[in-house]
Formats: structure tokens, C-alpha cells, sequence
């Protein structure tokens, strides 16, 4: 089991004290160090941005955090036998690179790369991803599944249903999945996931799973091509969404199905899963499939990921790539 720092420990139970007061003498006793130590560790904290108060036979209490992205936040957020490293960063050019980057010097996974900006964000098949520092969550998952190179196909979908599933119960919403990667919150696109591999003949050898999230809208508004067809979560909760508890929330949610994925156990969820969140059930779709267009209605997706396509002679089609538009209702 991974050891926790001591500013981990120290924030992981003002986190869970809430509005009440911590011991000093418990968090001495807990982790080792005497409380003129522990002292020092919270005068540590207060240099980054934490306040707290201190009461005489009472303890320590949170009074202040940082509201922007903080990886000791997020990582006392999780579970403590959570084993991966974080790394957050102000810029990068693309999380999915900077996380591949690491995992090729040898880096230890899972690995989670959560960064406030993107210079070079992308989108499936190269397209440019909006990633400016306006509170949005741009984050990357590294593994090393070891797992056969045919399962591929359905991690992107499988990560898509956790966290339409994420989010349902975090904010109490109906998001849906528009297959292959798009995640959409009233028929409008609030993140997507990009999925890339380094593949060897019999196994899949590093693994890297990017999400976009749009938490909040743009302070210009959406505008071009993004007006009427973006949305943010912010837009649809009744509360601002913490980043941090929310960052926490969706690398639980999402190291938790890479270990069902790892371990072949999410065939039968993802099917249940698709069902209801599946953006094109039931709906008439057209499907660019290299320069020829396909229309049928959405029936699902098959065991390994690919598209069904119900045709006007009612037979089931599968699809394995393509780009798909909704007819408007």
C-alpha cells in the first residue's frame, strides 16, 4: 500500500472533520511526529493557500482552500489504499502526450495527468480540442493493462458509461453517450475521450485515456461552430462544482473501471450501462463511413465496442469506425 504524506494525512482529515475541529494530538499519534511537527506542517499548508483555525483543547479547523486546481486536495480526496501518482500542471501541450511521455521514461501507473490548460488539445481523429485555463478538467489516465490488443475497442465506451453514470449521481442529470467517444448533456457535447496505445503483438502496453470535461462555460459564451452545440456541467448544476472534489470523483470512478476493464469483468455492465445512456437509441443516424453515408437507426453497440446500425430492410449492421449525425427530431 502506498504510504500517504503527512500533508496528505493532515488535509485528508480536515477534509472529513468538515465544520469540526481536528486533534493535533490524534493527527501526532497517527502519523508519528510529534505536534510541534505537525504544527509545522500546517504553517506549510498555509503558505499554499489553506487556512485554518486553531483552538486551544480542540484542534485545527479548515477554513479556507484553494478553489483552483490542487493536487493535494484531490489526492486527499481519494481513497487512502488509492496506489497512483498525480501530477498536475498550469500548461501543457497535450495531457495524453505529457502522460505517454512518462509511461516511455518508465513511470510507475496508474498515472494521472490533470493540467488547467492545453496549448495542443485534441480530439479524436486530430481535431483541436478547446482547452483554455477557464476551469475546465483536462485529464489523463496511464496504464500498462497488459490485456489483449482486440479488447481495445471497448475501453473508450466503457469509460464513457462511468462517467455518464459519474455524473448522474454527482449532479443528479441525464447525460448520454453518442458513440464512439462524445459525452452529451441535453443533446450538447459536454467532453469527450480520446484513447491511445502503444501496442505490441499479443498485448496492449501503455495505455493512455484522455477526457476533456467542460465544467464551465467560456467567458465570452459559446461562440462559432461551439454555439448551440456545447454545454457545460455548470450550466445544469445548482451548485459551482469544486474541481478538486470533482477531479477526485472522476479518477476514482474512472481507476476503478480500468481494474474491471484489466480483469475482463465489464462486458455485461457496459451493456446495461449503454443502454441508458446510449445518445442514438432508437434515433436515425447517418454514419460517414470513408466517403460513403449509412442511414439507419441506433440499435447499440455488440460485446467489442463496434456501432449496430438498424437498416430500412430491418437487418442489424455493425460498424467499427465512422462519424455519426443525429437527425433532427
Amino acid at each position: 500500500m502506498k504510504i500517504a504524506r503527512p500533508d496528505v494525512v493532515i488535509m485528508r482529515a480536515m477534509l472529513e472533520a468538515g465544520d469540526g475541529f481536528v486533534s493535533g494530538t490524534d493527527l501526532a499519534r497517527e502519523l508519528g511526529m510529534s505536534r510541534v511537527a505537525v504544527w509545522q506542517h500546517m504553517e506549510k499548508l498555509r503558505d499554499h493557500g489553506f487556512a485554518f483555525e486553531a483552538v486551544r483543547s480542540r484542534g485545527y479547523r479548515l477554513t479556507a482552500k484553494p478553489s483552483e486546481l490542487n493536487a493535494l486536495l484531490i489526492e486527499a480526496r481519494l481513497p487512502a489504499s488509492s496506489a497512483c501518482t498525480i501530477i498536475t500542471l498550469d500548461t501543457v501541450d497535450s495531457t495524453n502526450d505529457e502522460a505517454m511521455r512518462h509511461v516511455s521514461q518508465g513511470a510507475k501507473t496508474p498515472l494521472v495527468v490533470i493540467s488547467r490548460e492545453q496549448t495542443k488539445g485534441r480530439g479524436r481523429l486530430g481535431r483541436d480540442w478547446l482547452s483554455e485555463p477557464n476551469g475546465n478538467l483536462y485529464i489523463t489516465f496511464a496504464l500498462r493493462p497488459n490485456v489483449p490488443p482486440d479488447r481495445l475497442a471497448t475501453i473508450t465506451p466503457w469509460i464513457g458509461v462511468n462517467l455518464c453514470d459519474l455524473f448522474a449521481s454527482y449532479y443528479r442529470i441525464t447525460p448520454q453517450i453518442k458513440w464512439p467517444n462524445d459525452l452529451l448533456i441535453n443533446g450538447r457535447k459536454a467532453g469527450g475521450i480520446l484513447t491511445e496505445a502503444r501496442i505490441d503483438a499479443d498485448r496492449i502496453r501503455d495505455l493512455v485515456i484522455g477526457c476533456g470535461l467542460n465544467l464551465a462555460r467560456p467567458a465570452r459564451g459559446w461562440t462559432g461552430e461551439l454555439a448551440g452545440r456545447a454545454i457545460a456541467l455548470g450550466e445544469v448544476t445548482p451548485t459551482p462544482i469544486d474541481i478538486n472534489h470533482f477531479a477526485a470523483a472522476v479518477i476514482g470512478r474512472v481507476l476503478s473501471a480500468a481494474q474491471t476493464f484489466q480483469a475482463d469483468e465489464h462486458g455485461k455492465k457496459l451493456a446495461q450501462l449503454w443502454e441508458r445512456y446510449d445518445a442514438l437509441h432508437h434515433r436515425e443516424v447517418t454514419l460517414l463511413h470513408g466517403r460513403t453515408e449509412i442511414t439507419g437507426h441506433g440499435a447499440g453497440i455488440d460485446s467489442g465496442g463496434a456501432l449496430l446500425l438498424k437498416r430500412g430492410n430491418g437487418q442489424h449492421q455493425r460498424f467499427h469506425a465512422g462519424e455519426v449525425t443525429i437527425a433532427k427530431r
